[in-house]
């Protein structure tokens, strides 16, 4: 039987991620804390932070979600104009 997976909340990831990014290597903070190497390396990624051009901050998490929300939109989007295109086709015949 497998080992349950230990929870973390969203601060103690973004504090290890702060910790490595002021110098601290996964392997110190796997000696420290006892996470995974794996997780630690997905928490990295994860809230590792872009400095855009507006001098906004944003995470990859955050990149993600824009993304997901940018396709549902192109998706509704796509629908829409096929909708509007089946309007124009009735709406000619009569």
């Amino acid at each position: 039987m497998s080992k349950p997976y230990p929870k973390y909340d969203e601060e103690f990831k973004k504090n290890l991620v702060e910790l490595h990014k002021n110098g601290k290597s996964q392997i110190q903070l796997h000696n420290e804390y006892g996470v995974s190497h794996s997780a630690l390396s997905k928490w990295i990624k994860q809230y590792s932070e872009v400095k855009m051009d507006d001098n906004t901050i944003i995470t990859a998490k955050e990149i993600r979600q824009l993304l997901k929300e940018k396709a549902a939109l192109e998706e509704e989007n796509l629908i829409l104009k096929k909708a509007a295109a089946i309007f124009m086709q009735s709406s000619n015949k009569d």
